[in-house]
């Protein structure tokens, strides 16, 4: 089959890999209909992956038909439409405590990875991909769901969600937004369908800040994000803050602009073990700081009803379609934020 290999900074190609085949009776083989490049593929793309392996392929996000299963998989058959989970789990031990009370997430015997950041667990943006503990980690496309909706499910908009959710937003809460790629930006809308009353959007880029104008945001540039929140909440600052790029300067930034009693959530995938968390400023403010990454399948029964009502419209930020053969150069157009990019999907 072929895919998208990793093989050095800026260095994505179109090669062949190994077709995909079951991992276990308890596994699956989908293939793929349509994937999502995500932002968190540029750490990789950049040189700075999360491994040391080259030459696997790259990619967590996608959807599909399931042409395989394993003869233990018991919610899933051949010719289903599915959508897979970027992060996989296995389903627990099935015996302790937290298994027993339904939350084996939760469990401390449970394995679990991500799909294409080494060779351990091949990337999603190929022609087949080879699904571990299916049952846990696949799902079939609700109705009323739309392909793109449901790749943006894999992944981006649970993230964005998730990250809303970490910060505390509530109605009549205000709330600033940092980083608005398409994650940021379904993080302004998660906080909207949460009862946001005011969201302050802070990019870059003159473009994203207005896509976020459109959803209702107030759009502000970083440079004078600090003051003119200030000035807009007569110095109260934000109770939410949500980080969602994942570099120093933009979790300070959150960190800036939240006011006493805030809650901070970060989910851009920062790797500095030394970042210097302002403690002092935290204890006299008393901040609520939360960092995590998403397991994508535990916010699909919140999620998948707001898709389907129309409160959540992830797809609306699609810009780009493309053809996998030519995903070097949709990373090099995402990279560059070139042609007004938000969110590429490529299919086979």
């Amino acid at each position: 089959m072929k895919g998208l290999g990793y093989f050095g900074e800026r260095d994505i190609r179109y090669v062949d890999f190994p077709d995909p085949v079951l991992m276990g009776q308890d596994g699956a083989v989908v293939k793929m209909k349509a994937c999502g490049i995500c932002g968190s593929d540029l750490h990789i793309y950049h040189g700075q992956g999360f491994s040391k392996d080259h030459g696997y392929c790259v990619g967590h996000e996608a959807v599909g038909e399931v042409v395989e299963v394993g003869r233990d998989v018991r919610t899933l058959k051949v010719g289903d439409e599915v959508m897979l989970s970027a992060a996989v789990r296995s389903g627990g031990c099935g015996r302790c405590n937290v298994c027993r009370a339904g939350t084996p997430a939760k469990c401390a015997k449970q394995m679990w990875g991500c799909y294409g950041l080494s060779t351990q667990l091949q990337g999603c943006q190929s022609e087949g991909i080879a699904v571990p503990w299916a049952d846990h980690n696949v799902t079939r496309i609700p109705d009323g769901i739309a392909a793109e909706q449901a790749l943006l499910l894999t992944d981006n908009l649970p993230t964005a969600y998730m990250g809303a959710k970490n910060a505390d937003i509530g109605p009549g809460k205000t709330v600033a937004v940092v980083g608005l790629g398409p994650i940021g930006l379904m993080a302004v809308q998660s906080a909207f369908a949460l009862g946001a009353a005011r969201v302050f959007a802070i990019d870059l880029v003159k473009e994203r800040r207005d896509a976020a104008a459109v959803l209702g945001a107030i759009p502000l540039s970083p440079e004078n994000a600090v003051e003119e929140i200030r000035e807009a909440t007569d110095g109260a600052m934000v109770e939410c803050s949500v980080e969602a790029v994942g570099i120093d300067r933009t979790i300070e930034l959150a960190i800036a602009v939240a006011g006493r009693n805030g809650s901070i959530s970060v989910f851009g995938a920062n790797r500095n073990q030394a970042f210097k968390y302002p403690l002092w400023t935290a204890f006299n403010k008393s901040l609520t700081f939360r960092v995590a990454g998403c397991f994508v399948q535990s916010h699909w029964p919140e999620l998948i009803p707001l898709v389907q009502a129309g409160r959540l419209t992830p797809e609306k930020f699609v810009t780009h379609r493309m053809s996998l053969k030519d995903g070097a150069e949709a990373y090099r157009i995402f990279d560059g934020k070139l042609d007004n990019v938000m969110k590429v999907v490529l299919a086979p």
